[in-house]
C-alpha cells in the first residue's frame, strides 16, 4: 500500500449573502454533518458523501433569505474543498464512471479528474420544484459543484418518472464514480497522464 499525504481541506467562504465553511477528508469512513437550512439540500449532499465515503463536515448559512445564493454558494465551497483534498493528484486513478438506480430511473455518471474543466449535465427534470427547491436550482447546484471540482464531468439520467428518484439517481451515481476516480492506484508511480501533468 502506497503512503500518501493525508487529502484534506477546509474552505470558509463568506460573502454578504451566504457563509459557508466545508471540512473534507477523501479518504474518510463517511462521517457526515451537514446544515444547509434547505432538507432536499442536506440530503443530496449527505448521499453524496456516504456514497463517495468522505468525512464531510458542512455548514451553510444564508445571509439574505435567497435560496439561489446559498445553494450556489454551498456547491461552490463543496466543489472547492473536493478539488483542494486532491492535492497534485499523484497516484491516483483518475477515471471513474457509475450507473445508478433508483426505482424507476438510472443515472449514469462518468469522471476524469484531469484538471480541465468541463461539464454534461442531464437531469432530466421535469417538475419546476422538488422538496421545495426549484428546478433551475437544483440543475445550477450540479453545474457550480462541477464547474468548481475542476474535473471533466458527465452526468445524465438515462430514464424516468419521478424527479426525485431522478436527483438523488445522479448524485449518487457522481459519488461512486468520483470514489473510484480518486481512490489511490497502487500500480501508479506519479501522475495519471501521457503528458507527465495533470
Amino acid at each position: 500500500m502506497i503512503l500518501m499525504k493525508a487529502r484534506t481541506s477546509r474552505i470558509n467562504r463568506k460573502t454578504k449573502e451566504t457563509e459557508v465553511l466545508v471540512d473534507v477528508n477523501l479518504d474518510g469512513k463517511g462521517k457526515i454533518s451537514i446544515r444547509t437550512g434547505l432538507p432536499f439540500l442536506d440530503h443530496l449532499i449527505i448521499s453524496l458523501s456516504k456514497h463517495a465515503m468522505l468525512d464531510l463536515k458542512l455548514n451553510a448559512k444564508s445571509l439574505d433569505g435567497i435560496d439561489h445564493h446559498l445553494i450556489e454558494d454551498t456547491a461552490i465551497a463543496l466543489g472547492n474543498a473536493m478539488d483542494q483534498s486532491l492535492g497534485n493528484r499523484v497516484g491516483i486513478v483518475r477515471f471513474g464512471h457509475s450507473s445508478v438506480p433508483m426505482d424507476e430511473s438510472l443515472a449514469e455518471a462518468s469522471l476524469d479528474l484531469i484538471k480541465r474543466q468541463y461539464q454534461r449535465i442531464d437531469l432530466s427534470i421535469e417538475r419546476k420544484q422538488i422538496e421545495g427547491i426549484s428546478k433551475e436550482d437544483l440543475e445550477h447546484f450540479f453545474r457550480s459543484l462541477a464547474q468548481n471540482l475542476n474535473i471533466c464531468m458527465h452526468v445524465s439520467v438515462k430514464y424516468g418518472e419521478n424527479d426525485h428518484h431522478k436527483i438523488e439517481a445522479a448524485i449518487k451515481a457522481f459519488a461512486v464514480a468520483w470514489r473510484t476516480a480518486a481512490g489511490y492506484d497502487e500500480k501508479q508511480k506519479g501522475v495519471p497522464s501521457t503528458k507527465g501533468a495533470m
